[in-house]
């Protein structure tokens, strides 16, 4: 337990945070010597964890290594309304089946990362169903139409005229109320969930608690190239329960630069360890092998070390060596009048999302095929082709054209 907040300690539970509100009061709390309640909450709305929501995980991680009282929120009752942040349009609610579904995959994934012995996995729906409409009413009663307004996210929907359900209004009161049934001194979130962790210190002030301390986590960007946030939704994502192999090619395919921000929020390497290997790369190191120890840490962490031994090699025959993989697939497409572009074609057996995509990886000299990378953007195939087509490191596919 920090007692001197001025220590490697105190720095590992700051370490990759993007805010810390408020700064003084946490180390104010942590300067007690006494475990702090910690809390982070997750809507179980799809039934697979990411790397991007173990961001928070792994800090939550950090809190309890040091002796905190760490609580892992499912939110199977807010989860039913659907998180409005960040969205254009309302989110159509689940059904508690779903919920309760996806809930099971979540306790089983998050144990990769926490100890079982020492977390707390509490469900918001506990306090919440015992609501009536009387109390429903009381707590809606604590916010006003203009402070829910000040969320960008409602802003620009209210500006635009696009609608907004009075039940998403409940939302960031609902995961503010799970901090007063919690007592939580701190609560993370990602930075997207700022207004959000605000409304639980406004009503812990209510209910005369001591308003928690909130720190909020950079959102991870996906593999891929740019800077969209990792989600599955953008097919960007790489999945905890991704099989090893799967997930070694996607952590190698992300780029130099991002490598370090990954390196920073997943890995449980001491800082100093990374910051060594930053100058191994500015000394003239090849990147790539720095991305072999990220790549192996974190599929031992969520399979094991032979897992991440055997995927490593893997890759290395794979791509290194140029092999084209074993289990390829096969497809045949017909054409149409005996030609197709190829655009069309890579969208048409699965390779990229879309035409604009195909372009896009065509134009980045990430499409070969036999192993030849193409660069003309307007290239048509004709029936009777057959080869192997590939789009960056990890897709192929045998493609006969009729």
């Amino acid at each position: 337990m920090i007692k001197d907040p001025y220590t490697k300690e105190f720095e590992e539970l700051i370490r990759g945070t993007d805010e810390v509100l408020l700064l003084d009061e946490l180390k104010s709390k942590l300067a007690k010597g006494i475990p702090l309640r910690v809390k982070a909450g997750f809507d179980p709305t799809a039934p697979d964890l990411h790397l991007g929501h173990t961001v928070l995980i792994n800090k939550l991680r950090q809190f309890q290594e040091q002796g905190h009282k760490v609580f892992f929120l499912i939110g199977d009752f807010t989860g039913m309304i659907g998180d409005p942040t960040g969205k254009s349009a309302m989110r159509p609610p689940l059904t508690k089946i779903d919920v309760l579904e996806n809930a099971e995959t979540y306790k089983e994934q998050i144990f990769k990362i926490l100890d079982p012995g020492k977390t707390d996995v509490v469900f918001n729906s506990t306090w919440m169903e015992e609501k009536n409409a009387a109390s429903m009413i009381h707590l809606a009663s604590k916010m006003t139409v203009a402070r829910m307004l000040e969320r960008d996210d409602f802003n620009k929907r209210y500006k635009g005229g696009k609608p907004i359900a009075i039940h998403e209004f409940l939302y960031p009161l609902i995961q503010g109320y799970d901090s007063v049934e919690l007592k939580a001194d701190i609560e993370l979130g990602g930075t997207d969930q700022k207004f959000n962790l605000l409304v639980g210190r406004e009503l812990q002030k209510e209910c005369g608690q001591a308003p928690q301390v909130i720190i909020t986590m950079p959102i991870l960007e996906g593999y891929t190239q740019g800077s969209e946030k990792m989600s599955k939704s953008l097919d960007n994502y790489i999945g905890i329960t991704d099989a090893p192999n799967d997930m070694f090619g996607k952590i190698m395919s992300v780029d130099d630069e991002k490598m370090w921000r990954y390196f920073e929020l997943l890995s449980f390497r001491p800082i100093a360890e990374i910051t060594a290997f930053k100058n191994e790369v500015e000394q003239g190191a090849n990147p790539r092998d720095i991305k072999f120890k990220l790549a192996a840490e974190l599929i031992e962490r969520f399979h094991n070390r032979q897992a991440a031994d055997t995927a490593q090699a893997d890759f290395i025959q794979r791509f290194q060596k140029g092999a084209v993989p074993d289990d390829l697939p096969e497809k045949t497409v017909q054409t149409k009048n005996g030609n197709i572009a190829i655009g069309n074609l890579l969208k048409d057996i699965g390779l990229v999302s879309s035409t604009s995509e195909a372009i896009r990886m065509i134009k980045q000299g990430a499409v070969k095929i036999d192993g030849n990378k193409i660069e003309d953007l307007k290239l048509v195939l004709t029936a009777g082709t057959s080869a192997v087509f590939q789009v960056g490191k990890r897709k192929f596919a045998k493609v006969n054209l009729e």
